[in-house]
């Protein structure tokens, strides 16, 4: 979930990059905050990959030769650039974040060599150095990013705390301040609220967090106590007031942030856009858009092309189990929304007696008897979903997403749950963030299909290459011992 944020620094106002706020979810994490511009933690992590990577040329290049040549010059300069400003990782666990280094450096290794077989310029370089590199450079990120979440907290704790304040006591407000508490890379101290309801009331809707105040005398109190940052969390109905209120803090020296109401709204991707030079904000859009769209279509076309060339023999032989042992077509086609809702058709390896597609299905269940024998394997090690590897090519699908519905289950569910059709935002996927966290099987309760639906969201909120590929990866230990599949 994003927070919309506009950074006032009076006497004059300018607006800056909006810090992001994620979301408690699945994913382990508080998303990427970035709330002091100047926040030492902040500089690292954007100059600490590039960096690392540019001492890493240097230190292969003086070991091969014996000094910093020119084609070793021109080979980190290269290095830096493509890669400032860095990632910042630090709010990912630490094993998400080594899968985002090892994808990262494997578009970036192959960009370069493929630059250098063009040129020619791999033969500036021995065959020994460049080995080297290609192992050295992406381990020094790991253990760089290592040292980084170690040294971090000391790093905050000798930089000092900012102090900050919150105007409006509400939801938003006190999200905001409880993740800002949980972030062990905060370097903000949250000393209360400003609000006009009296504390009984406060305390009435659940709220006990230091009153500091009326929002009127929140001017005195920031310049009186030296505060750094304001934090605006009033409804975006109250213009007049919040126009009143930034009237009365241009006599302080603290950076202004805006959060709006629309931060307890179930935002998907919000973003900064302008149209027509009028700037917006996208409150649900798919993360697939620009260039992340094309890596995510040219990801699925390699895997899935690859997968199906490997995986071509154990095909055949899936077909031709499933003919021999039991009546019916071998490929099971049904009708499933796709993406923005619309309908496609789907396939899947037979694994029941039934070809079920109408109006009313029985999702499948312990002890099934319309699943067969073979079947019963087959859908234990989800090897009956590899003909969708074929929908991937087709662009009907990709490799990863929220696991197509049936269309009488979507129609039944999206009555039932709040956002449901939000997940078909994207192309449905073969396997899922829902399903590496053991939400696959029967969805025979409400609950069960709503977390189903909030790993699909969370899916939406924090896409990248390297989660899907760390979704590949964790789904082939996953489908081995999945005892509700079935």
């Amino acid at each position: 979930m994003t927070t919309i944020v506009s950074d006032a620094c009076p006497p004059a106002t300018a607006v800056v990059a909006p810090p992001h706020l994620g979301s408690t979810s699945r994913f382990g994490r508080v998303a990427s905050l970035h709330v002091g511009r100047d926040n030492l933690i902040n500089v690292i992590e954007v100059m600490l990959d590039p960096i690392v990577l540019t001492f890493s040329v240097w230190v292969i290049g003086f070991m091969e030769e014996g000094e910093l040549t020119l084609p070793y010059m021109i080979l980190s300069l290269m290095a830096f650039a493509l890669t400032f400003p860095g990632q910042p990782r630090l709010q990912e666990s630490f094993g998400r974040s080594v899968i985002s280094i090892i994808s990262g450096w494997l578009f970036l290794a192959t960009l370069i060599i493929f630059f250098g077989y063009a040129t020619k310029g791999l033969s500036l370089y021995p065959a020994h150095a460049i080995v080297t590199w290609l192992w050295a450079a992406p381990l020094s990120q790991v253990v760089a990013n290592a040292v980084l979440r170690l040294a971090a907290p000391l790093l905050l704790r000798a930089q000092g705390t900012k102090r900050a304040i919150i105007i409006g006591m509400n939801e938003q407000g006190s999200q905001l301040a409880s993740r800002l508490a949980e972030s062990p890379y905060s370097d903000l101290q949250v000393l209360g609220f400003f609000d006009d309801r009296n504390l009984e009331r406060l305390h009435a809707i659940g709220h006990n967090r230091p009153l500091l105040g009326r929002i009127s005398e929140a001017s005195e109190y920031v310049n009186r106590e030296q505060i750094h940052l304001i934090y605006i969390s009033l409804p975006m109905a109250t213009q007049p007031r919040i126009m009143r209120l930034l009237d009365e803090l241009r006599d302080t020296t603290a950076s202004i942030y805006f959060v709006p109401d629309l931060f307890v709204t179930d935002i998907i991707q919000s973003r900064m856009e302008t149209v027509c030079d009028m700037p917006v904000v996208s409150v649900c859009e798919t993360p697939f858009t620009g260039k992340n769209g094309l890596t995510k279509r040219l990801s699925d076309i390699v895997l899935a092309l690859l997968i199906l060339l490997m995986l071509s023999p154990l095909l055949l032989g899936i077909a031709c189990g499933v003919k021999l042992t039991s009546p019916g077509p071998v490929i099971f086609k049904q009708r499933r929304y796709g993406l923005d809702g619309r309908e496609i058709v789907v396939y899947k390896f037979r694994s029941m007696t039934v070809c079920e597609d109408g109006a009313q299905i029985t999702q499948a269940r312990k002890g099934d008897q319309r699943i067969t024998r073979l079947g019963g394997i087959l859908r234990k090690t989800s090897l009956d979903e590899l003909p969708q590897f074929i929908n991937v090519l087709q662009g009907r699908m990709s490799i990863v997403g929220p696991r197509p519905h049936a269309v009488a289950h979507n129609e039944q569910y999206r009555k039932l749950i709040n956002g449901y059709m939000v997940r078909h935002k994207v192309k449905p996927g073969i396997t899922g963030w829902a399903q590496v966290n053991g939400l696959r099987g029967e969805t025979d309760t409400l609950d069960k299909m709503k977390a189903r639906v909030d790993c699909d969201l969370d899916y939406l909120r924090h896409w990248s290459l390297g989660l899907d590929l760390y979704i590949i990866l964790k789904t082939v230990t996953v489908v081995f011992k999945d005892q509700y599949a079935y």
